[in-house]
């Protein structure tokens, strides 16, 4: 998996110097420039994971820049500036900024902001990736996302709604194992309960759907101990 990528444009060498160390402290690939021409010129040539902008910048301001981003790209921004005012942060995040710091800061703050953007951009990303696939395949078994539906071989496989459901979870994230309580609570929407066998009685129905032996099942594996995960990627 790679690393995430943040942009710092930062004119204050000290301030820069200490989040880039920060960030690459925490296994971040970070990237510094000190003005907003050069801050333009990298953005339009990479696709960073997030953006940490100043606004007082030289030759272009973090402003402009900002406007310029959101012209072309849903790139996660964060203003980082002495301009902590209300007037200074509703025009900041009007122009499409995420999240607004104001300085003097705490680098542990900076850096909760940094991961909680970082999860929630990284996390509709790969949402978006997976909504794209519509049909699903490995080996014979191909699972279609629009008509619900279910083959092997060709041939349709009669699913209930929640079989689907956790089909479909697997099969998206191949090779993860799941537990119990999580399939349980991205089913059901509802809290485990540790003596509730409804996971474990529905994946046993499902494998003998579309196990050619479930005994031995080739497509949802038992992970002894930890729970189920899909076998395999997608094709």
């Amino acid at each position: 998996m790679s690393l995430s990528k943040i942009l710092v444009a930062e004119d204050d060498k000290e301030i820069s110097h200490l989040v880039q160390r920060t960030l690459q402290n925490e296994g971040y690939e970070t990237e510094v420039v000190d003005n907003g021409e050069d801050a333009l010129n990298c953005i339009k040539s990479f696709q960073y994971d997030l953006i940490i902008l100043d606004i007082m910048l030289p030759k272009i301001d973090g402003l402009e820049v900002l406007q310029n981003i959101r012209q072309h790209k849903n790139t996660p921004v964060m203003i980082l500036s002495a301009k902590g005012g209300e007037q200074d942060k509703v025009l900041g995040l009007g122009l499409g900024a995420d999240d607004y710091i104001s300085k003097p800061f705490f680098i542990g703050e900076l850096l909760a902001r940094v991961r909680a953007q970082l999860r929630r951009y990284l996390y509709l990303n790969e949402t978006k990736k997976e909504d794209s696939q519509k049909i699903l395949k490995y080996d014979d078994l191909e699972l279609n996302r629009d008509t619900y539906s279910v083959a092997i071989k060709n041939e349709k496989i009669a699913l209930t709604a929640k079989e689907f459901a956790i089909l479909e979870l697997l099969f998206t994230h191949p090779a993860k194992v799941f537990s119990k309580s999580q399939i349980f609570s991205h089913i059901w929407k509802e809290d485990f309960h540790t003596d509730d066998n409804t996971v474990m009685v529905h994946i046993n129905r499902l494998r003998n759907k579309i196990e050619a032996d479930p005994s031995t099942p080739k497509y949802i594996q038992t992970v002894w101990g930890i729970g189920y995960r899909f076998a395999g990627e997608e094709k």
